[in-house]
């Protein structure tokens, strides 16, 4: 049961035995995937406890101050888990999202009744409309009924919204050859609403996946509830037949055996993905593909 960060830290003293059982920094790489918890969570409203002294599974009340200055107390899993919920920065504070909550529009009254004639038809019954459930959401049609694994050109797939990606599509097409065009891959089980995914860049020959992550601009992609479903659409390509490669920046950590944590594009990053592909794929086979 959470319990205030007074009480909470005299017992990680008790039982630790030591003045300060966490040192500063011991959670600063767990708590670096949330750099909007990290701006939003100040020592001085915490009794001078800094976030990399609390682990982010502990069942303790912080206090945190939104950007518009609004004071909430949550734990650190319930902020942890809000991040895949909702884009909107009103999401992260209570005060600003009740402010920015749709309210329903109140109904005018209805006209007062005039008194019946004596003329007056009698009223009729009105048929009361069965109501209706909702369907299930279906599995889009337009996925091609290819071989598991096979890439293909969808329709459905995002355009490329990110410079980045098209970045380092472009870098690699400089060194490797076999960078496809194509970009989604048939699955064997439905991911959301489509039985395909779409990786950013694909290197069919290889049977590679590459994804490029960052934090986004407010801090809020790749984290919370969207860190498991990448977890889960890089199962749903490795099930295919394909291995998947994660560059990964904004200090977001490595989600698999193969992922690469990096500060951006550079000669550096090209290097070390070619050396992955190189053990993925064994170094005679992927250096055949090099320009």
């Amino acid at each position: 049961m959470p319990e205030s960060i007074e009480r909470w830290w005299e017992r990680r003293r008790f039982s630790r035995g030591t003045e300060t059982p966490y040192p500063i920094g011991t959670y600063r790489t767990e708590w670096a995937s949330y750099p909007v918890l990290v701006r939003q969570y100040h020592p001085d409203l915490n009794h001078g406890i800094t976030l990399t002294q609390i682990p982010p599974a502990a069942e303790v009340y912080l206090q945190w101050q939104c950007e518009a200055g609004h004071i909430f107390v949550a734990t650190p899993s319930e902020q942890r888990d809000r991040p895949g919920r909702e884009r909107r920065r009103s999401s992260w504070c209570p005060v600003c999202s009740e402010v920015a909550r749709d309210r329903p529009v109140p109904a005018r009254p209805a006209p007062a009744a005039a008194a019946p004639s004596a003329t007056a038809a009698p009223p009729q019954k009105v048929r009361s409309r069965s109501t209706k459930t909702r369907p299930a959401r279906e599995l889009c049609t337009r996925t091609p009924a290819l071989p598991v694994g096979e890439p293909f050109a969808s329709t459905c797939a995002p355009r490329v919204a990110s410079a980045a990606e098209a970045d380092l599509r472009a870098g690699l097409e400089a060194r490797l050859m076999g960078v496809s065009p194509l970009n989604a891959v048939r699955l064997a089980r439905p991911f959301f609403d489509h039985l395909e995914a779409w990786p950013d860049v694909l290197l069919p020959e290889l049977r590679v996946a590459l994804e490029y992550d960052t934090t986004g601009r407010h801090g809020l992609e790749h984290v919370g509830r969207r860190e498991a479903a990448d977890r889960r659409k890089d199962r749903a390509l490795r099930s295919a037949g394909w291995e998947v490669i994660r560059i990964r920046t904004g200090r977001l950590p490595k989600l698999g055996p193969h992922d690469l944590t990096v500060a951006g594009l550079s000669r550096a990053t090209y290097a070390q993905l070619l050396d992955e592909l190189r053990i993925i794929r064994g170094a005679l086979f992927v250096d055949a593909y090099l320009r």
